[in-house]
């Protein structure tokens, strides 16, 4: 059984950085590619950064050059590096491995003004 556990989220000021942790554990198919998505309050969940196995890497438009995704295949972890964090930025954060449907129970960003 595949589980995802995210960590890091918390309160940050605007302008500030938060390091999200994602770390996989089961039957997890190797290099399958893995996400942050975002739901905001009364939003729909959208997608926030995916990382191919070997490292490619896509971002919504939003968040390009303030977020990273980075991997470490032998730890099964994937991380979101967040800078210059925004207010429009809270959410509840999710690691996914799209392919097979699985999702984390999420972490909270916070972005105060």
């Amino acid at each position: 059984q595949v589980r995802l556990v995210e960590s890091g989220g918390g309160s940050v000021q605007a302008g500030g950085s938060l390091r999200l942790s994602c770390a996989a554990s089961g039957s997890i198919p190797i290099f399958v590619p893995m996400g942050w998505y975002r739901q905001a309050p009364g939003q729909q969940r959208e997608l926030v950064a995916t990382i191919t196995g070997r490292g490619r890497t896509n971002y919504t438009d939003s968040v390009k050059g303030r977020f990273t995704i980075s991997r470490d295949n032998i730890k099964n972890t994937v991380y979101l590096q967040m800078n210059s964090l925004k207010t429009e930025d809270t959410a509840v954060y999710y690691c996914a491995i799209p392919a097979i449907n699985h999702w984390g129970q999420g972490t909270q960003v916070t972005v105060s003004s």
